[in-house]
């Protein structure tokens, strides 16, 4: 069994220059940020080219990853191949005004259709008018008006004459017609000098006027008639005047609008309307401000709102709406205030991110979009109606049963493209049964790429990108290899870089300050270092403090001298943007028993299940191995020492393994060593996370001391791969001060801590080499078999 340690060389995968073809990153032109992601760039586009519904795309990785940008560079090159959306605009619907109609027209002709609009009814303000001012209109309605005059005097005229003839007076009064007798003399009879006539003449004239009477009745009961038929002939002769003033206007607008039925119609509409109401367009100029104002808002009922144009568009439109709101996404139906109320009509619809996207792409962050309330509700029910109905959210939901706006669906045809994190993605697949049929399309977005020649100069193409476009310094070949060093440290692995790109681009950005306050021209690797250095310095107060109770006695954790049953395990804080590795001390108990371990951890509700189940797993490894022949017959306690919260994973079970046999065979464990790894019930040793920051959370108890040679970790061999520690503790392994050991099994493990052989079952006896370690846990158990079986004995005797 070889104890050699792992040689230094393995312990830092260094960056090969010498496959750069570049002194500095000034001669190497630009890449996009898209490096290592085949897969989600071909899914992406997968899904844009699909015309099948539902095959919208969720894109999925971590934050910083440079999923956006990609998302925009991708979406960018496919919009480039498709035509420019239509434009859209609501416009008046005159027989109903709450249901506005929607008019779609080709890009940038929306705003000129409003734009003519305007202008045409600039004119007929001006036009209609001066067709009213005109001396035929006014002749023709003086005309129509004195017919009417004519009519009514000829009828009272005849009735009159009627009167005098039987000598009676009709006399117009304020308040109407009135008759009157007359005398001799042919003046009206006063009331005193009627009664001072005979009764029979008086009698006569009562009849006779009563029988006028009754005809001016009949008489007057026409005026009403005659006066409608008078209104109506003015009506005729408005419309036919309003007509000259529109007609010769319209027909310029329509000859522009052709190819256009729907604007059409509308021009249809609003002709028909401006000459039916061709009074709003006859101002006074004794108009006071409240008639002013409704005369505006009259005439506002003439204009085109547009809700999109794309009339400088030169591709298919690309909106990536960072405020998905409701409103932000469906558009809203705005109020404004007039004489205490609040007012609206088809002007003050207001667009959203899915009329901006209509005939295109729409990127939205999927957690934003989620957060925002009934706006993922929405961003579902349009997907799909295939169409955008503007409601507010108050009349969705049935809160409020007010009078509103119900304006024309517009169809829709877009491309949702979502991005979040994995997680999320997961969440929305496992409880949302709409979105598979809505996002049938996931692009994984890769988090990490396999170091080789080719990726190292296309990461060298990346970073000298972010340089540039951020006008920062270039980086020489030695910053390049240290930047993508840094990266594969991020990765836990050597054979890995990291995508990250907000990662790389920050220490960019802080390789070129430190560049810049040395006086510097081109990013060196000192540079790089440096910034490395403070990054760490920056978030390492709790490692420092960690590191200090450990020097100072508070935190027990012995890095000279032997124990029995106690070993230093491995563990690591993590900081959320900052992680370290921290010694802990492992103490293992063993008694007569029947063959349990007790993972204090576990009891006291401090350890995770997947640390619980490591620690049943201890128990399958003894019986698979020595329990054999007769029950185990030994009860064993297992705890982290000095722990105050919680622990979680399996990577220390090696170490309480280890813990667990120095207990039961009294071998003590050398405590200039820590371990990690997980262990098999077989005795495997296997892979575990966060290997660097173990090895050198111990390597700085161990210099803080004082490394004379003897202290070393244990980690996994299939951990040799992830190894990227700091340059102090490979310089320390070269020159034998600290030793990282590679074990595969529990016996190689086991052989190291104690100085002696684990020991192999001669196959021939069944039994381990005398000394051996295996041998002396044998023995242990069988002497606690035999104790419980003589316990077992007295007990019946009893």
């Amino acid at each position: 069994m070889s104890r050699e340690p792992v040689p230094p060389e393995s312990l830092y995968r260094v960056c090969d220059t010498s496959s750069f073809d570049f002194e500095t990153t000034a001669d190497i032109g630009e890449i996009h940020l898209v490096v290592g992601q085949d897969r989600a760039v071909e899914s992406i586009q997968f899904g844009m080219r699909m015309a099948s519904a539902g095959y919208n795309v969720f894109v999925l990785g971590p934050d910083g990853i440079g999923k956006l940008g990609a998302v925009r560079h991708i979406l960018a090159t496919e919009a480039a191949s498709r035509p420019v959306a239509d434009g859209w605009c609501y416009v008046n619907n005159f027989e109903d005004p709450q249901r506005p109609c929607a008019l779609r027209l080709p890009a940038g002709r929306a705003r000129r259709l409003a734009s003519d609009v305007d202008h045409l009814v600039d004119e007929l303000v001006t036009a209609i008018p001066a067709a009213f001012h005109r001396e035929e209109y006014q002749a023709r309605k003086a005309e129509i008006e004195e017919e009417f005059q004519e009519r009514q005097h000829q009828a009272v005229q005849v009735l009159r004459e009627e009167a005098m003839r039987q000598r009676i007076a009709l006399l117009e009064t304020p308040t109407g017609f009135a008759f009157a007798p007359l005398g001799e003399d042919g003046e009206a009879i006063n009331p005193m000098h009627f009664r001072e006539l005979a009764e029979t003449e008086q009698a006569h004239i009562r009849e006779t006027i009563e029988s006028l009477q009754d005809r001016l009745q009949k008489t007057v009961s026409q005026f009403p008639a005659w006066f409608r038929e008078t209104r109506e002939k003015l009506k005729a002769l408005q419309r036919e005047t309003a007509q000259f003033a529109v007609d010769n206007l319209v027909k310029t607008l329509v000859d522009g609008y052709h190819d256009a039925p729907a604007v059409l119609g509308y021009l249809r509409a609003l002709r028909a309307d401006v000459i039916e109401h061709a009074g709003v367009f006859l101002a006074s100029g004794e108009e006071g401000e409240l008639v002013q104002a409704r005369r505006n808002h009259a005439l506002a009922a003439y204009k085109v709102n547009v809700v999109v144009d794309n009339g400088e568009a030169t591709t298919a439109p690309v909106v990536v709406e960072d405020l998905p709101s409701y409103g932000n996404l469906i558009g809203r139906i705005e109020h404004m205030a007039q004489m205490g109320t609040l007012i609206t009509d088809f002007t003050l619809i207001r667009a959203g991110a899915l009329h901006r996207a209509n005939g295109g792409y729409l990127v939205l962050d999927a957690r934003k979009l989620l957060t925002q309330p009934f706006a993922w509700e929405g961003l579902k029910r349009a997907l799909n109606a295939r169409e955008i109905r503007i409601e507010s959210i108050e009349r969705t939901l049935s809160l409020l049963s007010t009078v509103s706006l119900e304006p024309e669906p517009i169809p829709l045809a877009v491309k949702v493209v979502l991005y979040g994190d994995r997680m999320l993605y997961y969440l929305l697949a496992a409880a949302d049964p709409e979105f598979a049929d809505l996002f049938k399309v996931s692009a994984d977005f890769e988090d990490r790429i396999e170091r080789s020649a080719d990726s190292d100069r296309a990461l060298a193409r990346v970073l000298g990108t972010v340089a540039r476009r951020h006008d920062l310094r270039p980086l020489d070949r030695a910053a390049v290899a240290a930047v993508i060093e840094h990266g594969a440290r991020l990765t836990q692995d050597a054979g890995r870089v990291t995508l990250h790109l907000r990662s790389l681009a920050d220490l960019v950005h802080e390789s070129d300050h430190w560049a810049a306050q040395a006086g510097r021209g081109v990013v060196t690797a000192t540079d790089v270092r440096t910034a490395i250095d403070r990054q760490r310095y920056r978030t390492e107060r709790l490692r420092k403090r960690a590191q200090e109770e450990i020097r100072r006695g508070t935190l027990l954790i012995a890095t000279a001298g032997a124990t029995v049953g106690q070993v230093n395990g491995l563990s690591v804080v993590d900081l959320g943007n900052f992680s370290f590795g921290q010694p802990a001390r492992i103490t293992a108990t063993t008694r007569l028993g029947e063959g349990d371990v007790l993972d204090i951890e576990r009891e006291t509700e401090l350890g995770g299940p997947i640390h619980s189940k490591g620690v049943l797993i201890l128990t399958g490894f003894f019986a698979s191995r020595y329990g054999r022949g007769y029950p185990l017959s030994l009860s064993a306690s297992l705890v982290f020492e000095q722990s105050y919260g919680q622990i979680e994973g399996d990577s220390a079970s090696l170490a309480e393994l280890c813990a667990l046999v120095s207990a039961l065979a009294q071998v003590p464990i050398r405590q200039c060593y820590a371990v990690t790894g997980s262990v098999n019930q077989l005795g495997d040793v296997q892979a575990i996370g966060g290997v660097n920051d173990k090895i050198e959370g111990f390597f700085d108890v161990c210099a803080a001391r004082g490394l004379d040679g003897s202290h070393g970790v244990l980690v996994p061999a299939a951990n040799v791969q992830h190894l990227m520690l700091r340059e102090d503790v490979v310089e320390a392994a070269r020159a034998g001060r600290f030793a990282v050991y590679a074990v595969r099994t529990f016996d190689e493990a086991i052989a190291i801590l104690t100085d002696l052989p684990a020991g192999a079952r001669d196959e021939t006896t069944g039994s381990y080499p005398a000394g051996s370690v295996n041998a002396l846990i044998e023995a242990a158990l069988g002497r606690y078999s035999h104790q419980r079986r003589e316990f077992g004995q007295n007990r019946d005797g009893d």
